[in-house]
């Protein structure tokens, strides 16, 4: 755990050795982010290893899901609609459904299990990949800290690194971005993550380019077996295609009710 700012001595003593200061300040800021990125990592491992609830709001809708995890990747079964349970013939429906899909699975050759799988993983990559990208593309700052959600958290502001090289298609967009990060002091937790678009981005190898508008912002909490999961996702694009039409996009989803799997 990193030393908490005392007030006045502080001040004192910053006003007597800046470059000390300033020396182990940064130090501090960079041991917050390996920390950060070490329990998101551990995080990140742990997450097939439960099942839980997602709710999708579409427009003035939403659609409840429940995320279950069969023989080896999720599935994906409707459970609400704008908030009120499935009629028993729409639920026998789903739950017919799954045990199709639980059938197939279980009939599929190895290598078609393993294919199921490594898509699905691949896909988790990504998303990973996209978080773990936030400590590199960008410089940080610490602001002070606060409390958020019950939480102590250190409060960090993110700026574009310029030496920043992006390592695929989807990562390039972090070259125009800024954003805050509020991390738990006792575990080091990402609780809340936004960033958003200053400058637009073009995409390489797409006539595509990234506009200021676009924004995102995760959240996580902890939950059953001491490690933290996503609870909270939204995004909003705002792009260019072709240089010439507009295509703005929104998400926004909740993840709640993870059960570890027996």
């Amino acid at each position: 755990m990193t030393k908490k700012p005392v007030a006045l001595c502080g001040l004192v003593w910053l006003a007597i050795t800046p470059s000390i200061a300033f020396s182990q300040h940064q130090a501090n800021v960079e041991h917050i982010i390996e920390q950060s990125v070490a329990a998101n990592q551990r995080d990140f491992a742990a997450a097939p290893t439960f099942n839980y609830k997602e709710l999708d709001r579409v427009g003035k809708g939403s659609k409840e899901y429940q995320i279950t995890i069969i023989e080896g990747s999720p599935y994906q079964r409707l459970i609400a609609v704008n908030g009120k349970p499935l009629s028993a013939a729409q639920a026998a429906e789903e739950e017919k459904k799954q045990q199709q899909v639980e059938a197939q699975r279980r009939a599929e050759s190895s290598s078609e299990r393993q294919s199921r799988i490594a898509k699905w993983e691949k896909e988790r990559k990504r998303d990973n990949d996209m978080m773990s990208q936030l400590t590199k593309a960008f410089d940080f700052a610490l602001l002070g800290q606060r409390k958020m959600r019950g939480f102590t958290v250190w409060m960090l502001k993110a700026t574009p690194r310029a030496s920043y090289q992006p390592p695929n298609m989807e990562t390039q967009v972090l070259r125009g971005m800024q954003g805050e990060l509020w991390i738990d002091q006792k575990t080091y937790q990402w609780v809340k993550v936004t960033a958003q678009v200053v400058h637009p981005v073009s995409i390489e190898g797409f006539l595509a380019q990234v506009e200021p508008g676009t924004r995102f912002e995760v959240e996580k909490s902890p939950v059953s077996g001491g490690t933290w999961q996503f609870t909270h996702f939204a995004m909003k694009s705002n792009a260019k295609v072709l240089y010439m039409f507009n295509r703005a996009s929104q998400d926004d989803e909740t993840y709640f009710d993870y059960q570890r799997i027996p």
